[in-house]
């Protein structure tokens, strides 16, 4: 069957990974539209990050097929990464540099113009309120500040992916808000959008489409709406796995944003 390349973004075909003993992901197929907003939700171990960085390269399958926007990524791993704007879990940020030094350093890494690099610097540090504490060092950052960092850093070249790892953490409801309406925004602009969460209110509030992710497999996948009409599933783990990512009181705040 053939598929319009333009349209597709990102295209899995029978995928694995192990690491060692551990199968992490598991025989997955998966198709994402241009533009989407397109969210892996499940427990730590499910197989999320590890898909997200077979996406765009940094690791590789051990059999089957990755392609974004129609190219292969093992082949053309390097021409991959040049598109995509990626946010891991955990950020390593070089903390004795300012963040606008660091900023800058990144810009210049994508080969961004001086007067474009100055523009979107600028525009991203208001647009996260750091106006006023890009000359202070990162290792004085708190988490939060070093998110946005990283979030910024990950935006300055106007990506045609995002790959997102559990993005909003540390960030608060405000932060949380623009960082959805940002992304909203690109999706308007034809840049895709994958991110994970373990948290289903979180999924349900920014993502067009939803894959449930256990153990390595996908056990559904479909809009918040559908997904939330699932009902009975074998051994009830699609229950189960809701319930786990349900009512964390710690999130209260940050989906009552979401949801405005």
């Amino acid at each position: 069957m053939s598929e319009n390349k333009s349209k597709l973004a990102v295209k899995l075909e029978a995928v694995s990974k192990s690491f060692g003993t551990v199968q992490a992901v598991k025989n997955l197929d998966l198709q994402i539209d241009s533009g989407t907003v397109f969210g892996f939700l499940g427990p730590n171990g499910s197989g999320k990050s590890t898909t997200m960085k077979m996406i765009m390269g940094l690791l590789k399958a051990d059999s089957g097929k990755v392609t974004v926007y129609g190219t292969d990524v093992s082949a053309n791993s390097w021409e991959i990464k040049k598109i995509v704007g990626y946010v891991p879990e955990s950020p390593r940020l070089y903390e004795f540099l300012t963040g606008l030094e660091y900023l800058d350093f990144i810009a210049d890494v994508y080969g961004l113009d001086a007067e474009t690099k100055k523009t979107r610097i600028e525009e991203y540090l208001d647009a996260f309120e750091l106006e006023n504490r890009e000359n202070e060092m990162i290792s004085g950052y708190s988490h939060g500040m070093k998110q946005k960092i990283a979030i910024i850093a990950a935006l300055l070249h106007k990506p045609r992916l995002l790959i997102l790892d559990e993005p909003l953490s540390g960030l608060d409801p405000k932060s949380a808000r623009i960082v959805k309406d940002l992304i909203h925004k690109f999706a308007e602009e034809g840049v895709t959008t994958i991110m994970s969460t373990h948290v289903l209110e979180i999924a349900d509030a920014v993502c067009d489409r939803i894959a449930i992710m256990h153990q390595g497999r996908k056990l559904s996948e479909g809009k918040p709406a559908e997904l939330r009409k699932e009902a009975q599933m074998p051994d009830s783990t699609l229950e189960e796995i809701f319930l786990k990512l349900t009512g964390t009181s710690d999130i209260k705040e940050i989906v009552e944003a979401l949801g405005k």
